[in-house]
């Protein structure tokens, strides 16, 4: 006999563990279909996230209507966010002579970690990746260049404020003070980011020092070829092995639609109110930027609302079956030995990584709150509170599913011809660039 409206901490504990197959069998299929099958997957990706997220929300809408409700509303304020400051910061154009250098890319990633805490990491990206891609438009390979954009863009950096990253807003309305990050967790940003756009440095200079020395031996090449024509066809003259230099035409930045940068504030000061108020003032910004800015600044942006629906697709299939790992997490956390921060970073940070930072985030804090710690802020000892932070926000780097803009900035890219990493080719680039870091973060700050 069905048991209606279940109460959640005991369906926790009843639901078995082949629960999660769903959300498992969903993450396999957007690591492995568009590797092997990218035809089936473009056509009918959204098919297969309702054919995962379906049944599952059908299960709890009677077993946990209440549970699905929430869930359900979360989502729909994810995405109103998300679309809002994708369709603003699209709106943005920045024009100009940048040439993508190791030295302009890395100021690039260092600018746009600060911005994350003032626009959040979704806008902070949508804003930059646009630009950072025009100015790396004639290099050869430019994946690494947005493999490093999401790892500190599009989540390291939006470590220091409550609007830096959804768990740490969500923290926030938990009764996390708005700049606690800021003053408890400022040098821990501060390694992990240097650390990172330092690697990047190394990494970029090396693959643009092997591009220009192929340059410069195809121009050899050319120079060569042309001398053997003249020595045959004219008379002899002297040439000089270097390319003749021509003076570069300097072209100052310039910005259009600058009357998005007030709605991008509106969209970021509406995150303060409450729902429906936050979602209405994100749509009715959303929707005068569409109104207010003319249809050939998107065009030259090479803007596309493919991305943003993209996302919102399979993240409706990722919020339907992670009910369950969510349950199960929350009613058996703490007979999984979860202790001392260092515990904490890591379970938050690897769960983090294949779920939505945000929930996991609220997880571990339910946990720590359990533990009995000494209560100092929002119920949780200033130690946990730090672990579970930087777990959440650091860790949703290592895959492309671990938070939101991470998707975004790849299909973005691959819209302009970038060939980006598979699923497994990213966690590749993460597992040799990030966890080293995390390592050393774990032995220097836990």
């Amino acid at each position: 006999m069905l048991m209606f409206a279940q109460d959640p901490l005991v369906l926790g504990l009843t639901l078995p563990f082949w629960s999660v197959l769903p959300f498992v069998g969903l993450l396999l299929a957007i690591a492995l279909f568009p590797v092997f099958a990218p035809a089936f997957w473009l056509r009918h990706y959204g098919r297969v996230s309702l054919a995962f997220g379906l049944p599952t929300a059908a299960y709890f809408a009677v077993r946990a209507p209440g549970e699905l409700l929430h869930l359900s509303m979360e989502y729909v304020s994810f995405v109103v966010l998300l679309g809002a400051l994708f369709i603003v910061s699209g709106g943005i154009l920045f024009r100009g002579a940048m040439r993508g250098s190791p030295a302009v890319n890395s100021v690039f990633l260092a600018g746009g970690a600060v911005l994350a805490n003032l626009l959040g990491t979704t806008g902070a990206s949508m804003l930059l990746i646009r630009p950072l891609l025009r100015a790396n438009a004639g290099r050869k390979r430019s994946a690494h260049v947005v493999v490093f954009f999401i790892f500190v863009v599009a989540n390291i950096g939006g470590l220091l404020t409550a609007i830096g990253d959804p768990p740490l807003f969500l923290g926030y309305l938990k009764g996390v003070p708005f700049f606690w990050t800021l003053v408890h967790m400022k040098w821990m940003w501060f390694f992990v980011v240097t650390t990172v756009i330092s690697v990047f440095y190394m990494v970029d200079r090396r693959v643009f020092m092997i591009e220009q020395r192929a340059r410069e031996a195809a121009t050899a090449d050319e120079a060569k070829g042309v001398r053997h024509a003249a020595s045959v066809f004219t008379a002899p003259c002297v040439f000089s092995d270097a390319a003749p230099s021509l003076p570069e035409e300097k072209v100052s930045v310039s910005v259009k639609g600058k009357i998005n940068f007030l709605l991008l504030a509106a969209v970021v000061g509406s995150v303060f109110l409450s729902s429906p108020w936050r979602e209405i003032l994100m749509a009715a910004a959303a929707a005068a930027s569409i109104w207010l800015t003319p249809a050939a600044i998107r065009k030259e942006n090479g803007f596309t609302y493919h991305p943003i629906n993209e996302v919102a697709i399979l993240f409706a299939g990722i919020f339907a079956t992670i009910l369950p790992a969510m349950l199960i997490l929350k009613a058996r956390g703490v007979g999984l030995g979860i202790t001392n921060p260092a515990h904490f970073f890591w379970a938050t940070g690897l769960l983090s990584s294949f779920l939505d930072n945000a929930p996991t985030y609220l997880v571990f804090l339910s946990l720590a709150q359990s533990l009995g710690d000494v209560s100092q802020v929002a119920g949780v000892s200033a130690p946990l509170l730090k672990a579970i932070s930087a777990g959440a926000v650091f860790m949703g780097a290592n895959t492309y599913i671990g938070n939101a803009p991470n998707f975004m900035v790849k299909a973005i890219a691959e819209e302009t011809g970038v060939r980006m990493p598979s699923f497994f080719g990213y966690m590749g680039w993460s597992c040799v660039v990030l966890l080293p870091v995390f390592i050393l973060v774990t032995l220097i700050f836990f």
